[in-house]
């Protein structure tokens, strides 16, 4: 970490389901990752990874939120996941087992709650201690919630430090239509969002649908993100939040993670043929989407960092100039010579997320 480093605060890694289904030993850097993987072919990302916990620390990102992600496809389904719901919690349990591995070597360490995550910023901002030994924090999330075979589960999950969820992910869902569909919440959809608002949960808008997003923000009452999610102003997707959506989450003080992943920076991606460079996406076309949010809500308080990079992509999908996580410094330039304040990087690298933890975990 370099001196002018800032802190980040990353809301959206896929870290576990990277340990369990991609076999990556994530306590070893990206490039030996990759060595290991040279000459695979069964993941369009293998020895393409981007994210690993030296490369974390590396970039002087300390917090995350990190998910489990496990879905349930009906037979005859063109989407990879799981044949049974039961399958998919036991999956999700096989990757809450590999936290708690990398908790045991002191690779990372739960956060759950106010004064668990102020001691965590304390150590990380003691420029006493090195970066390169620093437990990297986590705030657990479910992305899709499928996996849990009953709304009972939510509870379960709650117990063990879940602390926010997205009811969608891509397709039919058992709770929510997810992306590429039109339906909103099932009926057991609603009561799983209920059920998160009495346990004063984080609801996480990402991948919902359009009615979905509506019909979950007219029911839920609590505190409301978008973890990593783009502006369909920009590219025009289902996928991609509205300027109307965008205006209703600043309404409810929300947060929205800007997204790193190339299909959502430019309009008719072809995955595993079309090529970030040859695209010219780069890290000026993540900062187009942040810029967006921030005209909108007229100061940089809505928009932060929700980077995705090892959503089941690699550098085969991310902006062409970055080679690995540590690469979300270079936002700073980019954002600085585009008129923002220091405060404002700061704002967008991690005090935004720390607001809104704040507020709804007080």
């Amino acid at each position: 970490m370099t001196e002018e480093s800032v802190f980040i605060f990353d809301c959206h890694l896929d870290l576990a389901m990277n340990a369990i289904e991609w076999n990556r030993d994530l306590k070893k850097t990206v490039y030996q990752i990759r060595s290991r993987e040279e000459g695979m072919t069964d993941k369009l990302d293998r020895a393409k990874g981007v994210v690993a916990l030296p490369e974390l620390r590396k970039g002087n990102i300390g917090l995350v939120v990190a998910t489990q992600i496990a879905r349930y496809v009906e037979p005859g389904s063109a989407l990879p996941g799981w044949n049974s719901p039961e399958i998919a919690w036991g999956i999700s349990q096989a990757q809450l087992a590999w936290y708690r591995a990398m908790e045991d070597q002191a690779e990372m360490v739960q956060i759950t709650n106010l004064d668990q995550m102020e001691k965590h910023l304390a150590l990380w901002f003691d420029k006493s201690l090195p970066d390169y030994n620093k437990p990297v924090g986590y705030i657990l999330s479910l992305e899709g919630a499928d996996s849990f075979v009953n709304i009972s589960y939510l509870e379960k999950a709650y117990a063990y430090g879940l602390r926010a969820c997205g009811p969608a992910h891509y397709g039919p869902g058992r709770y929510a239509a997810g992306t590429g569909m039109t339906d909103g919440l099932t009926a057991q959809g609603k009561d799983l969002v209920k059920e998160m608002d009495n346990l004063n949960m984080i609801l996480d808008v990402t991948h919902l649908t359009d009615k979905g997003f509506e019909e979950a923000l007219s029911i839920f009452k609590g505190p409301v993100w978008a973890s990593h999610h783009n502006c369909r102003a920009l590219v025009d997707h289902q996928r991609q939040l509205t300027d109307d959506q965008i205006k209703i989450l600043i309404e409810r003080d929300a947060v929205i993670g800007g997204v790193f992943d190339t299909w959502m920076l430019t309009d008719n991606w072809v995955r595993g043929v079309d090529d970030p460079k040859e695209r010219g996406i780069d890290l000026e076309k993540v900062v187009d989407h942040y810029d967006h949010i921030c005209q909108i809500a007229g100061n940089s308080n809505h928009i932060a960092i929700g980077s995705d990079l090892d959503g089941a992509y690699g550098k085969e999908q991310s902006p062409y100039d970055l080679e690995d996580i540590s690469d979300l410094q270079n936002l700073k330039g980019i954002l600085s010579r585009r008129g923002y304040s220091g405060a404002d990087i700061e704002n967008i690298f991690y005090k935004n997320w720390l607001r809104f933890l704040r507020k709804a975990w007080a």
